[in-house]
């Protein structure tokens, strides 16, 4: 996989819950939407043990070739 240089167009997170600070596992993913010649779009999610959404975030990115 080559790497390329890029630079955040856009960026956006979502709060949705609070997370205790117990000890308790969270897991985040991500998902490339879109990937073209200059821009990507992606997403993240980080969910708690329960399977509940914590946060959610977006972004756009300039691919520079």
């Amino acid at each position: 996989m080559t790497k390329l240089p890029f630079t955040e167009d856009q960026l956006k997170v979502n709060y949705i819950r609070t997370v205790p600070v117990d000890g308790r596992t969270l897991t985040g993913t991500g998902t490339i939407i879109h990937a073209g010649r200059s821009t990507a779009i992606a997403e993240g999610k980080v969910v708690d043990d329960d399977g509940r959404l914590v946060a959610h975030g977006t972004t756009t990115c300039m691919i520079y070739r």
